[in-house]
């Protein structure tokens, strides 16, 4: 019965037999004899019988299965890989199909091939998931057939692989490595360096008055026959706490992924950020009460908590409770530390509702207030204004956009710092005022 349950019916057979349907009716409206039918309808039994008999000879047919990393990257292009092999002793025909987790809504991975015999073969594709949480992955189904192509044999690999998506360690990896590499500008990541004692080696030069002679290179020196001393990058250890506000203000979605996962993403990569700059990171996550402290550390796991961390945060979108924050940080955090909120502010009205607290926060640290441009407005506002509909439109959403740059000079009046920043360059954008701060000495 298992063999009978994986045998399907191509195409092709049922081409043959509806020409076998139509030549028996012109047969039968004709009056001719219907010995030649039964030869074809015999003959066609023979060819199905002889592609089953070659679909079920080889016992094993086919290996394959799904190759995927343990867990997925947050609104990132994560590659899948299928790898395929056939055991028959002649060439086949597949038809692949692939049960990607419903959170995808893709019923589109789909692919056709043919492999040779004993032939192995990859097919790859990529998934870029909106949401973290767990995805299940169904069964890579592939359908076999032979030459004779009447009908198909059906195999299963990999079925029900349960895969967790985390907040994105790809752009992680990204950064760090840029950051390990000194080339941050080069993706326009503005970088000041100050001089100092510390054991990140930065460059060699000349000795001039005033340099300290503990720095003095001598092989150097032997080389260039002139003093040459080893110049360092400033050591300024400090506390970064990402401050991420969970509340119905950061369930706007851009590009399928909300506010808050664009949030959690660069909360990641600030971290690291820090911790390889010498620095200490921090997390809070908060909305009617703070959900998460963690305190801020350089810690050879503190990546790993961080990221289990933001990976299980999860909200019901209410409202924010500022006054729970103040209250919190001020007991929690005995250090001036920089504050990095991720929030977003719609209106000058909605920032003064909680402009008291975010003062409060900047009398005792570094608060920057980090928060989001509508690019749809900004999208809508370039377009031409063909009827009137269109010119009020335009005119509310330069009222909107208008009112985003009101809330950056009102925190301004209050010297606290600010990002404006469309969601897709959030992570660089955090990542050049971190560094800016960093150099300026005011953290």
């Amino acid at each position: 019965m298992k063999g009978i349950r994986s045998l399907y019916i191509t195409d092709r057979f049922f081409t043959a037999g509806t020409a076998l349907t139509l030549l028996f009716i012109l047969f039968f409206i004709a009056g001719l004899p219907a010995w030649p039918l039964k030869v074809l309808f015999l003959l066609l039994l023979t060819v199905v019988f002889t592609d089953a008999l070659l679909l079920f000879r080889t016992r094993k047919g086919m290996a394959g299965g799904r190759s995927v990393a343990e867990k997925l990257s947050n609104g990132d292009e994560n590659k899948i890989i299928i790898y395929l092999q056939s055991y028959f002793p002649f060439k086949v025909s597949l038809r692949v199909f692939e049960e990607v987790p419903h959170q995808f809504q893709r019923r589109d991975v789909e692919f056709k091939l043919a492999l040779k015999a004993g032939e192995q073969k990859q097919l790859t594709y990529t998934l870029r998931p909106v949401k973290r949480g767990e995805y299940s992955f169904g069964a890579v189904n592939v359908l076999v057939a032979t030459p004779l192509g009447l009908l198909r044999r059906h195999f299963k690999f990999d079925q029900n692989k349960l895969v967790p998506v985390y907040p994105s360690y790809i752009q992680m990896r990204k950064y760090e490595l840029l950051a390990i590499s000194q080339n941050l500008q080069n993706t326009g990541i503005k970088k000041v360096r100050k001089i100092g004692h510390n054991q990140e080696f930065e460059l060699i030069k000349e000795y001039v008055t005033g340099d300290d002679f503990r720095t003095v290179n001598w092989k150097a020196t032997a080389r260039k026959s002139k003093l040459m001393v080893n110049q360092y990058q400033d050591e300024r250890s400090q506390q970064v706490y990402s401050l991420i506000d969970k509340s119905r203000v950061m369930q706007m979605p851009f590009e399928g992924m909300s506010l808050l996962d664009y949030a959690i993403n660069a909360c990641l990569v600030i971290s690291n950020i820090a911790i390889k700059k010498s620095d200490k990171a921090g997390l809070v996550t908060f909305q009617e009460k703070i959900n998460t402290l963690l305190p801020a550390s350089r810690r050879n796991n503190q990546m790993a908590v961080i990221q289990e961390n933001l990976y299980r945060q999860k909200t019901a979108f209410v409202e924010s409770d500022y006054s729970a924050l103040y209250a919190g940080l001020r007991k929690g955090l005995s250090q001036r530390s920089l504050l990095l909120l991720f929030t977003n502010f719609e209106s000058v009205f909605a920032l003064q509702r909680q402009l008291p607290y975010l003062i409060s926060l900047a009398n005792q640290h570094l608060l920057v207030v980090i928060f989001f441009e509508n690019t749809e407005l900004s999208k809508l506002i370039n377009q031409q204004g063909a009827d009137l509909r269109k010119v009020y439109h335009q005119a509310i959403a330069e009222r909107f956009a208008f009112e985003k740059k009101l809330i950056v000079k009102e925190l301004k009046k209050f010297g606290i710092y600010s990002i404006l920043t469309p969601p897709q360059k959030l992570t660089i954008n955090t990542i050049n005022k971190y560094l800016e701060l960093k150099a300026r000495n005011l953290i």
